[in-house]
């Protein structure tokens, strides 16, 4: 999978691409990143990118010029798909990571200041994403969380392949708790069952887990989550037990 960044500060991705899973599928060669400096495609001698914004405001603006250079100067793969990073992209998910692990080639434009000419993405972007509900300085945070989430589904990057399955919102749900050795810590023991051997008992007790976990904490979840018939009957007692807690 090949991703190239479009950035005026490529020097922030050094440490997060020598870390890691990162660095690990950089070394194997199952992951390319190609970072453009967008300065590099401006043609004035201060190689300025940024401009006041028509019609006054505070901050700067992007300009489209070397922006759209810097795009259009990326040869393009068969699958390719060009993404804006801003706050009013549609919010990031586990869903939208997965589909974006099918492309081949992503091209992700990190935007700055108070925002980016919007005639680059009428003529340059397929898709504008968001990573939450907040303002970063930039678009470069962002592309990392991109890359940090998209490389655990890559063949052959995890040790252990069933891991990335399990994680949180994986199947629209939170993970399980999760314990090592030793199975008592500071008076805090490890749960009997996961100590039992019995791997449908542990199954089901995850299972469990995850249900409860993704009820207390992100209840909105379970509206799209796909649930059988022994979930909808532990959500109702669980539901049942919180209502006799508050009489």
């Amino acid at each position: 999978m090949q991703f190239d960044i479009l950035t005026i500060f490529p020097e922030f991705f050094e440490s997060s691409l020598k870390t890691s899973l990162l660095a690990k599928a950089l070394a194997q060669k199952k992951l390319s990143v190609h970072l453009h400096n967008i300065r590099d495609f401006t043609e004035d001698k201060h190689h300025s990118v940024d401009d006041i914004p028509y019609g006054g405001g505070a901050g700067m603006v992007l300009k489209p010029d070397p922006v759209i250079r810097a795009i259009e100067s990326i040869p393009k793969l068969k699958k390719s798909r060009s993404i804006l990073l801003t706050p009013k992209g549609a919010l990031l998910n586990q869903q939208k990571i997965v589909d974006l692990a099918q492309w081949d080639q992503l091209i992700l434009v990190c935007g700055r200041y108070e925002g980016i000419d919007d005639r680059v993405r009428e003529l340059a972007i397929d898709e504008e994403i968001s990573i939450g509900d907040y303002i970063l300085n930039g678009g470069e945070a962002a592309a990392v969380v991109l890359l940090d989430a998209l490389v655990r589904l890559i063949p052959g990057v995890l040790g252990n392949e069933a891991s990335a399955a399990f994680d949180s919102f994986s199947h629209g749900l939170l993970e399980y708790p999760q314990y090592t050795r030793p199975p008592e810590f500071r008076g805090l023991e490890v749960p009997k069952v996961l100590l039992s051997g019995h791997h449908k008992n542990i199954e089901a007790w995850r299972r469990q887990e995850m249900l409860k976990a993704t009820y207390e904490r992100r209840p909105d979840l379970l509206q799209k989550a796909v649930l059988t018939e022994e979930d909808e009957t532990f959500l109702k007692e669980l539901q049942k037990e919180k209502k006799e807690g508050r009489q």
